[in-house]
């Protein structure tokens, strides 16, 4: 993440909003008597919101951890020949 003063930020607002909004990639700005903030893309934000949702949700969580466990001891549903051909249309 850079790093940029308030003052550089706001002399360069135009080419610091592309950055975020365009290459996803958020800013640090520093301000000398008080805190520091960051720029991000709302679709980062909203990206970000939906992952902290996910990890919060133990259920949720908990299904997850049991469909990586059955998929690494390949427990899982498998489909027939005739079903995999439906599925891709051969």
């Amino acid at each position: 993440m850079d790093t940029v003063s308030v003052n550089k930020f706001r002399d360069n607002l135009k080419s610091y909003v592309e950055q975020v909004v365009n290459k996803h990639i958020p800013i640090k700005v520093t301000r000398r008597a008080g805190q520091d903030f960051v720029v991000v893309s709302a679709d980062d934000w909203e990206r970000e919101q939906e992952t902290l949702y996910v990890l919060q949700n133990n259920d949720l969580m908990k299904q997850i951890a049991a469909s990586i466990g059955s998929h690494l001891e390949e427990t899982g549903y498998k489909p027939t020949a005739e079903e995999v051909d439906e599925i891709t249309g051969v």
